[in-house]
């Protein structure tokens, strides 16, 4: 018996030790949130409700996180620009026409700024932003729009004139519509590649983003930055939202393993990790 509990507390020990070493190691990573649609009339898995992405805005601003751009990020790395105590960045991918129904007035409430990643193919489809939008938008001081690509392609499966066509005709709708430089992007699905990357570098932009649960950090990539995914639809969308937030440093690298797991073909193992 007693051996038995000097095993388990061991145990405890190393999980204790490992947690710690985690946080520690990302303590001055940047969170970086994606969400994709805020509405209630839209039953998609990643849609959080009105009154949810609400209350999650109101939580950040009431725990004294302060929303930052990309560019505010990417010149405390690299100038020494001095950032907030607890900044965060949140960002919008596909650019769906709630961002203007529905999360700019939250945004304008509680001052908060925002990046939306649009793929231009979309702009005036149905449920998308229009270019009219996308001006109104970028014209509140809030929002910045950027790219998600041209038509949402795997990058990781282009290669040469497409692969240009497909990163650089993006930034070019952008920059010709807006009257502004496009800086970033955002991968679809989180799909890039070398090339990709290349490429990106290639045609100005200052950075390009993933997702993967963890922090975002100044030893890392940046043009691979990594983005915590916001899901809805469900009864618990507050608290998963506040166990990604803060458990960042935990749930990135347990989400690889699961992925990992999953590409070798042990679905079965692979469920047993928990990511909220």
């Amino acid at each position: 018996m007693k051996n038995l509990l000097i095993a388990l507390a061991a145990v405890l020990l190393i999980i204790g030790g490992t947690i710690f070493w985690m946080f520690q190691r990302e303590s001055d990573g940047v969170p970086i949130l994606i969400y994709h649609r805020v509405s209630d009339t839209d039953t998609n898995p990643t849609t959080l409700r009105v009154a949810d992405f609400e209350q999650q805005i109101k939580y950040l601003a009431d725990s004294g996180y302060t929303a930052i751009t990309p560019d505010e990020l990417l010149d405390s790395w690299q100038g020494g620009r001095k950032l907030p105590a607890k900044p965060i960045i949140l960002t919008f991918d596909d650019g769906h026409n709630d961002i203007y129904n529905n999360v700019l007035p939250i945004l304008q409430e509680h001052n908060m700024c925002a990046t939306v990643f649009i793929v231009t193919n979309h702009i005036g489809m149905p449920q998308y932003l229009s270019w009219e939008q996308t001006r109104l938008l970028q014209g509140s001081g809030l929002i910045d729009i950027e790219s998600h690509t041209m038509s949402y392609k795997n990058l990781a499966a282009l290669k040469g004139d497409k692969l240009w066509d497909e990163i650089y005709g993006s930034k070019q709708a952008i920059e010709w519509v807006l009257k502004k430089p496009a800086k970033f992007i955002a991968f679809p699905d989180g799909k890039y590649s070398v090339a990709a990357e290349e490429t990106c570098k290639e045609v100005g932009f200052r950075a390009g983003f993933v997702a993967d649960y963890g922090l975002a950090n100044v030893n890392y990539d940046s043009y691979v930055l990594t983005r915590i995914p916001v899901q809805g639809s469900n009864s618990s969308t507050m608290f998963r939202f506040k166990l990604r937030l803060n458990g960042a440093p935990i749930f990135a690298p347990l989400s690889r393993l699961k992925e990992h797991l999953k590409n070798d073909g042990n679905p079965e193992i692979a469920e047993f990790i928990f990511i909220p």
